[in-house]
This record gives C-alpha cells, structure tokens and sequence, in this order.
C-alpha cells in the first residue's frame, strides 16, 4: 500500500493551489464580498492543515478539524447564496466535493442536501435573471457528481476492504486478521506436531502516560521496518496496539522465542537510541500448549509482557503454562 510520503508531486507545487485560493480570498475582501473572502479564506486553511499532514508521513492527518472547517464553510455560503452575494458561485460548486471527501456516507449525504433548499429558494428570486437558472443546474449538477463519487468511494472501500492485512504506518498485519491466522497456524500445529510460539513486543513508555509521546510514534514506521528485515520469511507480525506487535513463530519453541525477542528487543533498543528516542523495549513470548486456542495464546503472551513491563520494563519475559504466571527464569534486558 502507498504511503502518504510517496506523493507524485514535489511540495512546492502542493501549496500552489493554497496560494490560489488565498489570491481569491484577497480579492473577495477586497471588492467587499465578505461571506465569499471568509469560504475562501476556510478552504485556504484547510488545504494549509491537509498539506501539514502530508508533510508529516509518521503522523495522522487529524479528520475533525477539516470536517469541522467544512461545516463552518457550509454555514457561510448558505446565507451567501440566499442574500444573492456575488462571488460565491464557485465555493458552492467547490464545497460539495470536499465535503464528499472528508465525510462518510451518511453526514456527507445530509450536508450536501443541505444545498438544496438554498439553491431552490434563490432559483425563484426573478431579480437575478437567467443567471439564477445558470446558478441552479451548476450548484444541482455538482451535487450529483458529488453523491456520484460518493457511492462510487463507499462501493470501493467495501469491495476492497477484506484486501486490507497491513497497517499504513508501519506495514504490519491488521489485528483483525490475527486471531484468524493464529487459529490456522494452531491447527497446523496440531496436525503437523509442530511447535509453535507467539511474541509480544512493545515499547515501554511511563504508566502515568495515556497516549504515546509523538517522539514514540515517529519511530512506529521504523519498528516496523525493522521487525519485518529480522522476522523470518514464514513468521507474520500484527500491530495489536499503539505500541505492541505481536509475531507468530511458526516450528519455534518456548526457549528458542525467548531468544529471538531478546534479540529483538535488544536490537530495537538500539535502532531507537540510534534515533534519538529515549525509550526501552520489552517483550513476552507464550508457548503453545494443549489445550490452547488464540485467545488463550495471545493472553499468555500479554500477561507476560505486562510482568516484564511491571518489573521495569527492558526484558524479556516467557509464560509457564504450569504455573498460570510468568516464569521467573527468563532472560532480561538488564545489566
């Protein structure tokens, strides 16, 4: 899947059209269209915030202040197309298809209906002429093509959603598969008389901390990279949290798991020190056992890195199946 980094334009030629809409924002003020220069001057710093995210690639373009801007934007032209305002014929027109993109089917559908009353009220003012008329099959013909892409963007995001298994920021499995896969690969297991692990990396950050530091996320892609050059072609790796990956060892025991997030534990701590981020990393590894299923498997394996996590952090913990806990004899990251 393309990441927003891979943009085909260069930056530069992105704010081109930012700087158009502020050179019409100036000349609506200017000639003293008030309700036109403000729309102008909403999509003006709405393209500013797009073109932010879009420059931040390990950083989510936030949705609701551009939805919000919208709503503001929907709110000015009304009044404008009802008191007849020179000047905003073409935000009207231009309004319906950024409110396609940012809204989700539904509220998109109500509020570029929310057009329709206001065109059909100026339609019938006979001191505009037969430019009302004009204005009208312009302002309906937009909203069709509008909803057109609407559907048309809604039927693809259905079609191609069973496609989706990686996450965009960081290139692992979605969760939404994991228990499925985690499921067939037990069943092979069984059938085979293979072993078969599960580790759980993630990144240790302070319990008082809620959200993750955007120094942590900046590093996600990184992580990501990373776990998919060291994991071995057959094993397959989640995002199951902000912080956490998961990964499925096929054919590895208990011992040999715990080795390998040693290692990779160790080498992620390196990787990010490298970088700049000033974190540790922790891990827990659950072996399959009879009677497992992927529930149980992957709460083996959070209940371990929860105990590295509780000592510390920085270490890597494994889960006897035994005892019910964690066990003790297991390799940290401590020196």
């Amino acid at each position: 899947m393309p990441n927003r980094a891979d943009r085909p334009l260069p930056e530069p030629v992105l704010w081109i059209p930012v700087a158009a809409l502020l050179a019409a924002a100036a000349i609506n003020a200017w000639q003293g269209q008030a309700l036109a220069a403000l729309t102008a001057f909403l999509f003006v710093i709405m393209g500013i915030l797009m073109l932010t995210g879009l420059s931040r690639p390990e950083q989510e373009v936030r949705q609701w202040p551009l939805r919000l801007i919208s709503v503001l934007a929907l709110l000015a032209i009304l009044p404008a197309i009802l008191t007849h305002q020179s000047g905003t014929a073409q935000w009207s027109y231009l309004l319906p298809l950024v409110i396609s993109l940012l809204w989700p089917l539904r509220w998109a559908c109500v509020l570029i209906a929310a057009l329709l009353p206001a065109s059909l009220m100026a339609s019938f003012d006979l001191s505009l002429g037969a430019s009302r008329h004009q204005m009208l099959v312009g302002i309906l013909l937009t909203i069709l093509l509008s909803l057109v892409f609407l559907f048309m963007s809604d039927y693809k995001r259905r079609q191609l959603a069973p496609l989706r298994r990686t996450d965009e920021l960081t290139q692992a499995a979605s969760q939404e598969y994991l228990s499925s896969d985690l499921h067939k690969e037990i069943q092979r297991s069984d059938r085979e008389g293979l072993e078969l692990a599960v580790l759980l990396i993630g990144l240790d950050r302070p319990v008082t901390q809620s959200r993750p530091a955007p120094s942590l996320r900046a590093a996600l892609p990184r992580v990501g990279r990373f776990l998919h050059s060291r994991l071995r072609a057959f094993d397959s790796y989640y995002r199951v949290d902000d912080m956490a990956f998961l990964a499925i060892l096929p054919g590895m025991n208990t011992a040999g798991a715990t080795r390998q997030g040693e290692s990779l534990r160790r080498g992620l701590g390196e990787l990010l020190e490298s970088h700049g981020v000033n974190t540790t990393v922790s891990a827990g590894v659950a072996g399959l056992n009879i009677g497992d299923d992927a529930e149980s498997l992957q709460a083996s394996a959070y209940q371990a890195l929860r105990r590295a996590q509780q000592q510390g952090g920085n270490r890597t913990q494994s889960f006897s199946a035994w005892s019910g806990a964690v066990d003790d004899q297991t390799e940290t990251g401590d020196d």
